[in-house]
């Protein structure tokens, strides 16, 4: 058994993440993981689940969210976090 990083909770089918960057935590469900790993919508502050949108840098959960921080970026919205162009 091991012990959850975010919550604290010894459980058997707890599981490790290793990032690209080198860290490894323990959580014991994805919900743990998606709060300790997963981006925050620049925009409305939800944990980014999903691909979300990436504009000049900064993320979102959705493009209503992209397009309400800055309606001047309309067309360049990608449609994926993380993505690189070309």
């Amino acid at each position: 058994m091991a012990t959850c990083d975010v919550c604290g909770n010894d459980y058997w089918m707890s599981f490790e993440v290793r990032t690209a960057s080198g860290n490894t935590y323990t959580f014991d469900s994805f919900e743990c993981a998606m709060t300790k790993l997963a981006p925050v919508c620049e925009h409305c502050g939800c944990r980014i689940a999903g691909h979300g949108v990436e504009v000049s840098g900064r993320f979102y959960c959705c493009a209503h969210c992209a397009r309400t921080a800055d309606s001047r970026m309309g067309a360049r919205i990608r449609d994926t976090v993380g993505s690189h162009p070309g």
